[in-house]
């Protein structure tokens, strides 16, 4: 199963950790960045790099 990718600049559909992925979705050596659910995703430093949800943030009550 693929996970679905995200370019810079869009708005996160859930809170976490968001890994920088290789335009041909390698990881390696990719940084995470914290990402809040609305908010949009940072630029890359590479052009065409996009992001991937890696460890979703867990609630205690309602979400």
């Amino acid at each position: 199963m693929t996970k679905a990718t995200l370019t810079p600049w869009t708005p996160a559909p859930r809170s976490g950790q968001y890994q920088q992925v290789w335009p041909r979705g390698g990881t390696q050596g990719r940084p995470e960045v914290t990402a809040v659910r609305g908010k949009p995703l940072p630029p890359t430093p590479e052009a065409w790099s996009s992001y991937v949800l890696v460890d979703p943030t867990k609630h205690n009550g309602s979400d």
